[in-house]
């Protein structure tokens, strides 16, 4: 559970140094974590996620806040987009490190040699295979197609 004590560690610093924007985004992320615990639960699971999980969830809040971003800025409420994106920093503080478009291709090759896919049927192990290894490095949105590609 490093990631969730890190988090954790987070928000008491944020709250000794007032820091009112960094502490509303990171209980926001506690919100989240805890709402996959609750859902576990209710599925009969042990009831609380595991690092993987926590990075799914955080990339997801990622992802919601860049596309909040580009609407307020169409709309041209700049202030709300630039706080979405403040909360996407404050978010990317607990990812790991996002790989560049050369290691994802490398990545996706590895896969599919590793898997032994030949054909588009086998889309589906090496993107599990991907996300086993790859989880908040990497957009899976946009690695599909790459895979879809290189498969067909």
């Amino acid at each position: 559970m490093e990631l969730r004590e890190r988090i954790g560690t987070a928000l008491k610093d944020a709250m000794k140094s007032k820091d009112a924007e960094r502490l509303s985004t990171l209980r926001l992320i506690n919100a989240a974590i805890k709402d996959k615990d609750i859902a576990l639960r209710g599925e009969g699971g042990e009831g609380t996620v595991g690092d993987a999980e926590v990075l799914a969830i955080l990339g997801r809040m990622v992802k919601q806040r860049q596309e909040s971003a580009r609407a307020y800025e169409e709309g041209g409420r700049l202030e709300l987009a630039e706080k979405e994106l403040n909360e996407v920093r404050v978010i990317e503080d607990f990812l790991p490190r996002q790989l560049d478009e050369a290691e994802v291709a490398a990545a996706v090759d590895a896969a599919i040699a590793e898997t032994g896919a030949g054909s588009i049927r086998d889309m589906g192990k090496v993107m599990a295979a991907l996300k086993a290894r790859f989880t908040g490095q990497m957009d899976f949105g946009a690695v599909g197609p790459m895979v879809k590609a290189k498969l067909g």
